[in-house]
């Protein structure tokens, strides 16, 4: 007798309740992706549940300023292994490429994480002012809405301090990836000590970019810390 005649046949109320729960987890994933793909609906949605737009403000400076201390690790990190590659004097060369990658791709990983976060602050910064200049509108009184004026301006300008910080400092990011990955594929295709040594002249280059980085990330660290100091006031 052929199996697949004597397997059962799925009752038309179990196919029912599949199809209901397939179509009731899609529904749910398709909402998730439509209240995440527009930030007014997203703030709106958060604002229900008493997480203002002030909150996520905080939250997201914060989250950068991690991502750029994370970042300065790592590049030192590459930069260490860079120059443990100018001291090799023998054994396993396609070992040490193998952890020159692994450092290019980590950084390159680091680096998307800090640009991914600036446009989060971004994002909601645009949301919060223009919800702040709106309400200031609908205040009556004339003293109040002032101070409330003046207290926007200076937020604005502490803003505008600290995202040009960022912004400076996501620059310096640029010149030491490539350089990372220029020395990473030229090791790959020359995997011998004339290799090693034509990289040597390129270290005080590098060193200098990163140098560069490390110094205008703990600026815009330094500012974040300051902006948020100022909005828990």
């Amino acid at each position: 007798m052929n199996k697949l005649s004597s397997a059962p046949i799925p009752s038309f109320s179990s196919c029912f309740r599949f199809r209901k729960k397939m179509f009731a987890n899609l529904f749910v994933v398709i909402s998730l992706v439509a209240l995440t793909s527009c930030s007014s609906a997203y703030y709106s949605a958060l604002e229900k549940v008493g997480i203002h737009k002030r909150d996520i403000m905080v939250d997201r400076v914060e989250n950068a300023k991690e991502s750029q201390q994370e970042a300065q690790t790592q590049f030192k990190s590459a930069l260490e292994e860079m120059k443990s590659l100018i001291h090799f004097d023998g054994g396993d060369l396609e070992a040490q490429y193998t952890v020159i990658k692994e450092q290019y791709e980590d950084s390159k990983k680091a680096a998307d994480l800090v640009t991914l976060r600036i446009e989060k602050v971004e994002d909601v910064s645009d949301a919060l002012f223009d919800e702040w200049e709106d309400e200031i509108e609908q205040i009556s009184n004339s003293n109040l809405k002032r101070q409330s004026a003046t207290k926007l301006k200076e937020t604005q300008s502490r803003y505008e301090t600290l995202i040009k910080s960022m912004h400076k400092a996501e620059s310096k990011i640029v010149p030491v990836l490539t350089a990372l990955k220029d020395n990473m594929l030229f090791l790959k295709h020359n995997l011998n000590a004339q290799a090693v040594n034509a990289l040597q002249g390129e270290m005080l280059s590098i060193e200098k970019n990163v140098s560069e980085l490390i110094k205008d990330m703990n600026e815009a660290i330094e500012q974040s810390q300051k902006f948020i100091d100022m909005l828990e006031k």
